[in-house]
């Protein structure tokens, strides 16, 4: 059984900033509320695990990919190079 992706609030803000999204511009691509995707980054409130795969969709198929945390910590990247 696959590993589940999680995201974190830092690593959707971070992701946001790799490829200059606005939050409005995020929710936008995933299907979502803007006051979504603001309350999951200021950890308001989690996300429901429909809505989180959404996120993760949008911003994968933005070329971004989600590093999981290992002893470094989780973080981002570009899925090539720029």
């Amino acid at each position: 059984m696959p590993h589940a992706k999680i995201l974190l609030p830092a690593q959707c803000r971070a992701a946001r900033g790799l490829i200059n999204w606005s939050q409005g511009e995020l929710a936008d691509r995933a299907g979502v509320s803007r006051s979504t995707v603001k309350d999951f980054e200021t950890e308001r409130h989690a996300l429901h695990h429909s809505t989180e795969r959404l996120l993760i969709d949008a911003i994968e198929a933005a070329g971004v990919s989600l590093i999981m945390a290992d002893e470094a910590g989780p973080g981002v990247r570009f899925k090539r190079p720029i």
